[in-house]
C-alpha cells in the first residue's frame, strides 16, 4: 500500500504525516515556527528554520518507513529570496502578514494599475502577496538587484524553498496555485506576466518554472533511497481539495492564524466587484481549476492575543467554557485588525479595537467577543460574495478554531447557513495527499452539523454592533 509523507508547512508551526492509499494517517509530528514581529508591519521568518523543522518532522515521521511519494502543502504568499550557489537566504523570509509593501499598494491604486493587476491575477494592490514583498527587499538590500539580474539569487514561496532544498538544489519550481498568489503570475495565460514585472521592477531570472499542482517536483534523497515529490498545493487550496469541494459553489473556510473562504469555480473564472480574490485553486489532469477566495488576515491570533497579550486564559480550550458562562457579549466587539483588515475590506491603515467596555465587563466578555470575530469577518465574506452572484448554502469548516462548539454554532447563526463540521478536521494535509496521488478518493465524512437558531432580530442587532465597531477600527 502507498505511502505517502505529507509536509504541511504552516505560519505558526511545521508538520508532518504518513498517509495510506485509503488517507488514513499515522501522528502527526510537529515543530513551532517563531514569528519575528518587532512591530506591526514587520512580520518575518527563519527560513533556515523552516527547512530544519521540516527535515526533522519528516523524518521522524517516515520513521523507517519506505516512503512512496511527497505531498507538500505551505502558507501561501511567504517570500524568500536565497543564493543560487550556496541556498543560503539572503534575508529573513517575509511572512504573508507582513506589511511593508503597502506604501507602493497605495501608489499603484492611486496611478489606476492595480485594475490592470486585478484582471490578470484576481489580485488587488495589497503587500499581502508575494510580488510586494519581493519589491521592498530589493528597494532596502544593496546591491540585491542587480545580484538577481545576474543570477545570483533567486526567489520562492515555501513550497519552492522546500522543494529547491528536498532535491540538493536541482529543482526550482512552484505550482499555480501558489504562482497564482503572487500577484506576478497571469492566471488567464498561466504564465509569469512580464508587464507585471516591469510594474513591480523585478527581474524575471529569479522566478521559479510554474508546473501543475500534480507534476513531478523532482527527488529527494532524504530518506536514503530516491522519493518524487507527487504534488503541492498552496494551504487554502489543499484544504479546498481535501473537503471535497470539487463542484462549482462547494465552499469551505479555515480558521487557522488567518481565516480563508474558499469557493470552487472550476474553470470559470468570476472576476470578484466586491474586492474578493479570484485564484487558482488547482492545476490537475491539465486543467486549470479557480475558486474565489475571501481572506480574513487575524482569526486565531485573535484567541492568540487573548491568551498571549492579555493573559485572560492559559490555554484556547478555556475559551469555550468562558464563552458559554455569560448569556451574550454585553455588547463588546473585537475587530482584530492587528495587521489591517482583509477581504472585503483591504485596509493597510485598520488597527485593532475592542468597543463596547463597561464597568461590568469580565474576561469572559472579551474572550467571547475575540471568538465571535471571527464569525462576524466570515459573514462579510458571504455577503461579498452575494453580491458578486455566488450564494452558498452549505459551508464546510476545518482548523484549530472549529473545535470550539461556542464557536462552530454562532459562526451558523451569526451567517445564517449551514455548517458542516468533518470528523478528520486535517483537512490542508488531507489535501497534501490527494495531490500526491491525483487519482485516488475518499469521502468525507461529516461529524456534526450546525444549523441557525438564532433569532432574527438578535442577529440583525449583533451585525449591526460588529459594523459599528468596525467603522472605528
Amino acid at each position: 500500500m502507498a505511502k505517502i509523507l505529507v509536509i504541511d508547512e504552516g505560519t505558526s508551526s511545521t508538520r508532518a504525516a504518513v498517509y495510506n492509499k485509503n488517507f488514513s494517517r499515522g501522528e502527526f509530528v510537529q515543530m513551532p515556527v517563531p514569528l519575528i514581529s518587532p512591530s506591526p508591519d514587520i512580520v518575518e521568518q527563519d527560513a533556515n528554520i523552516i527547512w530544519q523543522n521540516t527535515l526533522a518532522v519528516a523524518k521522524q515521521a517516515a520513521n523507517g518507513q519506505e516512503i512512496d511519494c511527497i505531498g507538500i502543502t505551505n502558507q501561501r504568499e511567504t517570500t524568500i529570496l536565497w543564493e543560487r550557489k550556496t541556498g543560503r537566504p539572503i534575508h529573513n523570509a517575509l511572512v504573508w502578514q507582513d506589511r511593508r509593501g503597502a506604501d507602493f499598494g497605495d501608489e499603484l491604486r492611486a496611478n489606476g494599475l492595480e485594475k490592470i493587476l486585478n484582471e490578470k491575477t484576481g489580485l488587488l494592490a495589497d503587500p499581502y502577496f508575494s510580488a510586494f514583498k519581493i519589491r521592498w527587499l530589493l528597494q532596502n538590500i544593496d546591491g540585491l538587484f542587480a545580484r538577481c539580474v545576474a543570477g545570483e539569487i533567486t526567489f520562492g514561496t515555501v513550497d519552492s524553498w522546500l522543494v529547491w532544498n528536498l532535491t540538493g538544489g536541482k529543482v526550482h519550481a512552484t505550482d499555480a496555485s501558489n504562482a497564482s498568489r503572487t500577484a506576478i503570475f497571469n492566471i488567464h495565460t498561466n504564465q509569469w506576466d512580464m508587464e507585471l514585472l516591469a510594474m513591480f521592477s523585478i527581474p524575471p531570472q529569479i522566478l521559479p518554472e510554474v508546473r501543475a499542482s500534480d507534476a513531478n517536483f523532482g527527488e529527494t534523497n532524504l530518506f536514503g533511497t530516491p522519493v518524487p515529490i507527487t504534488g503541492i498545493l498552496g494551504d487554502q487550496q489543499a484544504a479546498l481539495m481535501g473537503q471535497n469541494c470539487s463542484t462549482s459553489g462547494q465552499a469551505k473556510i479555515t480558521f487557522g492564524t488567518g481565516a480563508f473562504l474558499m469557493v470552487q469555480l472550476e474553470d470559470k473564472p468570476i472576476n470578484s466587484s466586491n474586492k474578493m480574490l479570484l485564484t487558482v485553486a488547482n492545476r490537475i489532469n491539465g486543467k486549470t481549476n479557480y475558486a474565489l477566495e475571501g481572506a480574513v488576515l487575524n482569526a486565531g491570533t485573535a484567541i492568540q492575543y487573548v491568551r498571549d497579550e492579555l493573559g485572560l486564559v492559559k490555554n484556547a480550550d478555556e475559551t469555550e467554557e468562558l464563552a458559554k458562562s455569560i448569556p451574550d457579549n454585553g455588547g463588546v466587539y473585537f475587530v482584530p485588525a492587528f495587521t489591517g483588515l482583509g477581504a472585503p475590506h483591504w485596509r493597510t491603515d485598520a488597527r485593532g479595537i475592542i468597543t463596547g467596555l463597561g464597568r461590568k465587563t469580565g474576561r469572559a466578555h472579551i474572550v467571547r467577543a475575540a471568538l465571535e470575530a471571527s464569525a462576524y469577518q466570515t459573514l462579510d465574506l458571504l455577503e461579498a460574495l452575494k453580491n458578486d452572484g455566488v450564494n452558498i448554502e452549505v459551508m464546510r469548516i476545518d482548523g484549530g478554531m472549529v473545535h470550539n462548539e461556542f464557536f462552530c454554532q454562532f459562526l451558523a447563526d451569526i451567517c445564517n447557513i449551514i455548517v458542516e463540521k468533518p470528523d478528520n478536521l486535517e483537512m490542508t494535509a488531507m489535501g497534501a495527499a490527494r495531490i500526491a496521488i491525483i487519482n485516488s478518493s475518499a469521502d468525507i465524512i461529516t461529524a456534526k452539523t450546525y444549523k441557525p437558531q438564532m433569532p432574527t432580530e438578535l442577529r440583525q442587532n449583533l451585525i449591526k454592533g460588529w459594523q459599528n465597531a468596525v467603522a472605528k477600527a
